[in-house]
């Protein structure tokens, strides 16, 4: 058989399909393996029977009719799966070729794999892909990380087929060892934060102010044409106008409110706590999916507590500007936490994760792309070591000039019985991360009373104990 294909796939899901056939509209030779012939025969007509792309049903065929050095990609589920692929393609490939996993792996199993096959003298890549099956098909966001010189065999097909903001590929070496997936990783919980803070402010508009979903749609359309512009909003004024085909009322009002989760968010959180590093809206959104789950529970306590809600009785129109501000800032500040861990993480793993790439990357083409990202990244580029974007001078004048309207949605949510524990986290992250002395060192007196743990002085330099009265 002739070598003819520039990359090859395994795992042929719609979202490996779509990159294939991304790929073979930017005039690459693409070849995929699925062991369902029905997948691998999709390939192919979905293509148009180009005759550069091709689906076959054992690895040994794709790997015989790469280019070399190969590159291969996966797509299947994060674990034990991974490590199956790369035993069963050791055999078939040769020294030099690139194996690229790339979905949502843990990262430490990422450099696992990096090791195991650096023995072997095979480059491993751990990838990031945010977009969706959408992004997938027309130009993802993509953060790879790991290999520098297999970087540079990706690179021309990866920015071929990256989404483009300014004619600018979203896509860019994220960084050493598993930089690919971590920032894959933050970039999840991001996504998991953003969303909760979306989903409280339609709580208050939907049941503060009594509003039907058209008047939200309308809301959330003018909000995506205005600095809250991002793809998060821009598909919630699109499910507002969705009727359900089976009952014709409108589709979101017939879903119930039971979040489900793959794991990306809780990982965010743990690795976090490792790194010592505070990202409590991150943390809260992974804990409210939790606690939407505890459906029976939840009405049997709403009896208890008289869980019902008040109307909100300020001014209408007045209401929802101050919520779209709010929205703003709380989303500013998640992205703040996000990304002040990558910076620790960089520091912690030695990575040295381009934050100025990163949400470079970010404006396009993934979950969380949003207008905001061009001011963060007009921040790193006056500063590329902020170790968090709220020291910029810039970004703290955009947040102090809508921090008002923060704080008045959290009273009215108080006053009228309405959960908001993501928004109120952001505004205790954003006073406890502006407090020049938090009351903290009582903390430290507690536990050098107790355990004789020990304290600093603000006078003189050292660790001191005391001998506390009986």
């Amino acid at each position: 058989m002739s070598s003819k294909f520039d990359f090859g796939m395994i795992g042929l899901g719609v979202m490996g399909r779509n990159l294939l056939l991304n790929m073979a509209d930017h005039q690459f030779s693409v070849i995929g393996f699925d062991k369902d012939e029905n997948k691998a025969a999709s390939l192919e007509q979905e293509s148009g029977n180009n005759q550069n792309v091709k689906g076959v049903v054992t690895l040994n065929e794709m790997v015989q009719q790469l280019k070399t050095p190969r590159r291969i990609m996966m797509l299947v589920p994060a674990g034990k799966p991974v490590d199956d692929v790369i035993e069963s393609l050791l055999p078939l490939i040769n020294e030099g070729d690139v194996i690229i996993d790339g979905g949502n792996s843990f990262f430490e199993d990422t450099l696992r794999r990096i090791k195991y096959l650096e023995e072997k003298k095979i480059h491993f890549v751990g990838m990031g892909v945010s977009g969706g099956e959408k992004g997938a098909r027309f130009g993802p966001s993509i953060m790879p990380g790991g290999d520098v010189e297999a970087w540079k065999h990706l690179q021309p097909i990866l920015e071929a087929v990256s989404a483009k903001v300014n004619n600018e590929p979203c896509v860019a070496y994220m960084g050493k060892g598993a930089a690919g997936h971590f920032v894959k990783m933050v970039h999840n919980g991001i996504e998991y934060a953003i969303m909760q803070l979306i989903s409280e402010v339609y709580g208050l508009l939907k049941n503060g102010l009594q509003l039907a979903n058209e008047e939200l749609h309308t809301i959330f359309k003018t909000w995506n044409e205005g600095e809250l512009q991002s793809f998060l909003i821009e598909i919630t004024a699109d499910i507002f106008k969705q009727k359900d085909d089976i009952t014709g009322n409108d589709l979101v009002d017939m879903i119930l409110d039971k979040a489900g989760s793959k794991g990306t968010g809780k990982w965010t959180s743990q690795e976090a706590m490792n790194l010592g590093i505070s990202i409590p809206t991150i943390d809260i959104a992974v804990s409210l999916r939790s606690i939407s789950a505890y459906k029976e529970e939840r009405v049997a306590a709403s009896e208890l507590y008289d869980g019902s809600t008040t109307n909100i009785t300020t001014d209408k129109q007045t209401f929802i500007n101050q919520c779209g501000d709010a929205l703003f800032v709380a989303t500013l500040l998640c992205y703040a936490q996000g990304l002040s861990m990558l910076y620790k993480a960089s520091e912690e793993y030695k990575t040295e994760i381009p934050l100025s790439n990163v949400v470079k990357i970010w404006r396009g083409g993934c979950i969380i792309r949003s207008t905001l990202l061009e001011k963060f990244y007009e921040a790193y580029q006056s500063n590329n070591n902020l170790p968090n974007i709220l020291l910029d001078k810039n970004i703290a004048a955009l947040i102090q000039s809508k921090a008002t309207s923060l704080r008045k949605v959290i009273i009215a949510a108080v006053e009228n019985n309405i959960a908001v524990t993501g928004i109120m986290s952001t505004l205790g992250y954003l006073d406890a991360y502006s407090t020049a002395n938090m009351p903290t060192n009582l903390i430290q007196a507690q536990r050098d009373y107790f355990g004789a743990h020990t304290y600093q002085r603000t006078d003189k330099e050292g660790s001191f104990h005391t001998k506390w009265n009986d």
